[in-house]
């Protein structure tokens, strides 16, 4: 069998969890990216080459296709080019997704007209085009400005009258230019997740998460807590993943429990990253990446949903808290036989790097993850961690800090 995966950036879930899923599936890989360059840990995998295309364009990942070897799925975990990886799998009568889903997920503005027009939930918000200035009277303030297509919390940042408004959008925009903007009313609840995988038939719930932010006006991700079922607001995102057309593959969708319900924050079409994904296989015992493959290259879903995990799981960012160049990081940890809660530490960083804070996910310095019996056990385990292995930074007056 023959799989091309399309790829922008080299990522952990890529080159550490699909690859190797790919290969133990029989597959041979070929790894189609416009940054061949930074992709020698894959061309090194068994069974994987690496070929230079712009994968931005469907047209090229067509052609390049057409002209090498006959795909039996061709599949992406990019957030940037689910619609053009849909489209290149359609022209070849392959399982994939539909790329107007893969589209109207990944654009917030189509996101919220469709679940609206649905009548799934309606959430005020408005998109201004590039250099568009915010009218404050068309949204409740407070309310969050954010990259109509934005990732890992880049630009998004909470405003509370219209001076920050109108400042927001103005500085936002000299960062983007030529990209649009969304502004919507601010969620306010708690924050979960919902991971599900479909087969275009079939959607299976694998669990979700309680998402702890850093301090607002910024939404950095700083700490998921497993949240074993029924989970609330389930059916909601259910209904909302449906109206979108969302059901084949792997989503990750972030929600609110706001006083008027489950609400909508972003529907991401592809698994959960920053080692949640290898948190979430771990934590149900299960081959997830390959389950996630299997359905790509044609598979149904198996009947059964994974049985609830009976353990408790974290995963916590280190993130700088100040700019400055790193001056000790703890080493990569990789859980011992026998031990009652099972860590992880992936560093992010390393040692003589400089770090400038831009309030983002891109803040983070290293990720731990465990599993263990409860939540006391894996908070005391992150916590001994933590203080056994600090991560300090030049200048800082204190070492940089995960979420408590």
């Amino acid at each position: 069998m023959r799989l091309y995966v399309t790829a922008l950036k080299p990522t952990d879930s890529v080159t550490d969890g699909f690859l190797p899923a790919a290969r133990a599936l029989g597959c041979e890989i070929t790894l189609l990216t416009d940054r061949p360059e930074r992709h020698g840990q894959a061309a090194e995998t068994p069974g994987t080459e690496v070929l230079d295309c712009d994968v931005r364009d469907p047209r090229a990942v067509i052609d390049t296709i057409a002209h090498h070897h006959r795909p039996d799925a061709i599949f992406t975990n990019s957030d940037h080019i689910q619609a053009e990886t849909a489209l290149a799998a359609a022209y070849f009568g392959l399982p994939g997704k539909d790329w107007r889903a893969c589209a109207s997920a990944k654009n917030k503005a189509l996101a919220r007209r469709a679940l609206a027009e649905a009548g799934v939930e309606r959430v005020r918000s408005v998109r201004l085009a590039p250099g568009q200035a915010a009218d404050p009277a068309a949204v409740p303030l407070p309310a969050v400005v954010k990259p109509r297509e934005g990732v890992a919390s880049e630009d998004v940042v909470l405003v509370r009258d219209a001076a920050e408004l109108a400042h927001a959008v103005r500085e936002i925009g000299a960062r983007r230019p030529g990209e649009a903007l969304v502004v919507e009313e601010y969620l306010e609840g708690p924050l979960r997740t919902l991971e599900t995988l479909g087969d275009g038939r079939t959607t299976r719930v694998l669990g979700g998460f309680a998402t702890t932010l850093g301090p607002l006006p910024h939404f950095v991700e700083e700490r998921l807590d497993w949240r074993p079922g029924p989970r609330e607001g389930e059916e909601h995102v259910l209904s909302a993943l449906k109206a979108l057309g969302v059901g084949f593959g792997a989503c990750h969708t972030e929600y609110a429990l706001t006083a008027a319900g489950p609400r909508i924050i972003e529907i991401n079409y592809r698994v959960i990253g920053d080692h949640c994904d290898f948190l979430l296989a771990d934590l149900l015992g299960v081959p997830l990446f390959e389950w996630i493959l299997r359905v790509h290259l044609g598979e149904p879903l198996a009947v059964a949903e994974p049985e609830p995990a009976p353990a408790y799981a974290t995963a916590l960012s280190v993130v700088a808290e100040r700019s400055g160049t790193i001056t000790a990081a703890p080493p990569p940890v990789t859980p011992e036989p026998g031990e009652a809660v099972r860590l992880w530490h992936r560093p992010l960083r390393a040692v003589g790097e400089r770090v400038e804070v831009g309030h983002t996910n891109r803040d983070y310095l290293g990720i731990l993850r465990a599993i263990g019996p409860g939540p006391a056990a894996v908070d005391a385990a992150l916590e001994a961690f933590r203080a056994a292995h600090p991560w300090t930074i030049a200048g800082a007056e204190r070492p940089a800090e995960a979420a408590p």
